[in-house]
């Protein structure tokens, strides 16, 4: 489980999160929309330990964003919006070391399973500075999937996906929505439709709406993203 209570993140004058609080719990793919600068990727950096709130707490899986925050590494898998990879490593060696960081046993065997499940495998002899910006997008879902992680943060996971590797992808993360906690951000509202069962839309660093999405559709979403990031 993601508790978040009353975070607030503020760069010199700027409140990029604002009193932000919410929990999301396993079996949840939970969308995180908004603007460019609205905050989504703050908050993510935060929940992932990679730079502390202002003022607030998070917990992941009970561990403590400030207290424990190794064990949260530990629970969570990160995809970051631009994907940090070694570019002159080969895709399986990169896995293999992703692999030896989080202390995984038979190593070769749990590589070769991410590659089938992300679609790397026609690339897979390759070293990723070869790859296309999609196939990167694989390695570094692979490498956030690999620990088998209970809660699973991905920034903007589809950019630079054809059509084809859209429909796989969108596969891989829904069905990692069944048994873990799946956080995501999109700019791409059918993206939305199509993998999560709920939407929180940031303004302005703050949470102006969260829905189910059981009886919502893409566009109804639209127009309430629009209505309430107009101001």
């Amino acid at each position: 489980m993601i508790q978040v209570q009353h975070i607030t993140k503020i760069y010199d004058s700027q409140r990029a999160l604002d009193d932000v609080s919410f929990t999301a719990q396993k079996g949840e793919v939970v969308g995180l929309l908004g603007p460019n600068g609205a905050g989504k990727s703050t908050l993510m950096k935060i929940l992932t330990c990679y730079i502390p709130p202002t003022e607030g707490e998070a917990t992941v899986c009970g561990h403590s964003i400030y207290d424990d925050p190794l064990a949260v590494r530990r629970v969570t898998g990160y995809l970051p919006e631009h994907n940090p990879l070694y570019t002159d490593m080969y895709v399986r060696e990169f896995l293999r070391f992703a692999a030896g960081v989080y202390g995984i046993k038979q190593a070769k065997e749990k590589v070769e399973q991410m590659i089938e499940l992300v679609g790397l495998t026609p690339e897979s002899n390759k070293r990723i500075g070869q790859l296309s910006k999609g196939y990167r997008q694989r390695v570094g879902l692979a490498q956030a999937l690999i620990h088998d992680p209970q809660v699973l943060i991905l920034d903007e996971p589809t950019t630079g996906l054809d059509p084809n590797q859209l429909e796989e992808i969108r596969t891989v993360i829904k069905n990692a929505g069944h048994d873990k906690v799946v956080l995501l951000s999109t700019h791409i509202m059918q993206e939305v439709e199509a993998m999560c069962s709920r939407a929180i839309i940031i303004n302005h660093g703050r949470i102006v709406s969260d829905d189910h999405l059981t009886h919502i559709t893409s566009q109804q979403l639209t127009e309430k993203f629009h209505r309430v990031t107009a101001e």
